[in-house]
């Protein structure tokens, strides 16, 4: 009998600690400390409240079987959530790093380890002069014993959309394309690997395509001589949708990639590339011309105690028959 697994990735937009918490070290604190200002408890519980009620609702009300995030803070925030999503009954874990971003935003991923064991975690340095956000990857094994490899990303900001970003985004991207051929060569030709993340970039931008080699054409991808990914996105961007707004114009910054051993019909684990999906709720998105997504806020910026994130999630079906 074949097993579906919902995976999702979501920017939960500043999931940060309160001010002055003793969970952060006091670098950390002058650094950011006043865009901490009136971020309290009562403020974080509302958040992740928030987010949880949306998070509940995925997969048919069942919840995520994996999910990735980014721009959490700590473990601390990341077991908050949990506790929220109690009701759903699943058993959740935590797979978490502290990375060396200097807000201190890590990636991480929340999985039912009913259905996944986390048998390794790798925090993939990426080489930049400041620090950023690491590559985290977690080999995970299946109930009937087999590998799948996940990698969650959050790459550089475009600052502003400021040009000399990029540049740091194809450093991203190539730390990717490294890491993905390290593996295969380490774990097996035939080790599927899952890429997700805010890759900060569209599909076609050459951080992804000429660095992380991710690219539209599922053939190239299953014929190709390198290691490749096919970017599940592309079917969702020609529809003109978006999982972050800037100046009013969508952007497909969030996405999944996907190796050729997930593509092949005959492979014991599928992504069935069909199923990507942005995950927009009615509550989720604002009104008007321009259905973006309906932000928190924090960090510096009002507060809307209604709002979730300045990202839409994504989600797609992974399936391992017998």
């Amino acid at each position: 009998m074949s097993t579906e697994y919902h995976f999702v990735f979501w920017n939960l937009e500043n999931l940060f600690d309160i001010k002055g918490s003793p969970r952060r070290s006091e670098k950390l604190e002058r650094a950011i400390g006043s865009d901490l200002m009136g971020w309290t408890q009562m403020q974080l519980d509302r958040k992740v409240h928030q987010l949880a009620s949306i998070i509940r609702q995925m997969n048919s009300g069942r919840g995520p079987d994996l999910l990735g995030v980014c721009e959490v803070e700590n473990r601390y925030v990341l077991d908050l959530l949990v506790q929220e999503l109690a009701s759903l009954g699943r058993n959740y874990a935590v797979a978490h790093h502290d990375m060396s971003d200097a807000r201190g935003i890590d990636v991480a991923f929340i999985y039912d380890r009913s259905l996944l064991t986390a048998e390794d975690q790798f925090s993939h340095f990426v080489m930049r002069r400041t620090a950023t956000r690491d590559l985290f990857q977690v080999n995970f094994r299946t109930p009937k014993g087999r590998l799948l490899v996940v990698l969650g990303n959050h790459w550089p900001s475009r600052k502003g959309d400021d040009p000399r970003s990029a540049g740091y985004r194809a450093i991203a991207g190539e730390t990717l394309a490294y890491f993905h051929e390290r593996t295969v060569g380490v774990k097996g030709k035939q080790t599927p690997v899952l890429a997700m993340g805010d890759f900060n970039d569209e599909p076609f931008d050459a951080s992804l395509v000429g660095y992380a080699l991710a690219i539209r054409s599922r053939t190239k991808v299953m014929n190709a001589t390198s290691w490749q990914f096919l970017n599940l996105m592309w079917l969702l961007l020609g529809q003109g949708m978006g999982t972050y707004y800037y100046d009013k114009s969508p952007n497909m910054f969030d996405q999944f990639l996907a190796n050729k051993n997930l593509l092949k019909k005959t492979a014991p684990i599928q992504v069935l590339t069909d199923t990507a999906q942005i995950i927009a709720l009615p509550e989720m998105v604002a009104q008007g011309e321009y259905p973006h997504p309906i932000a928190f806020g924090g960090m510096g910026k009002l507060i809307n105690w209604d709002g979730f994130s300045d990202h839409f999630p994504i989600g797609v079906t992974v399936l391992e028959t017998d």
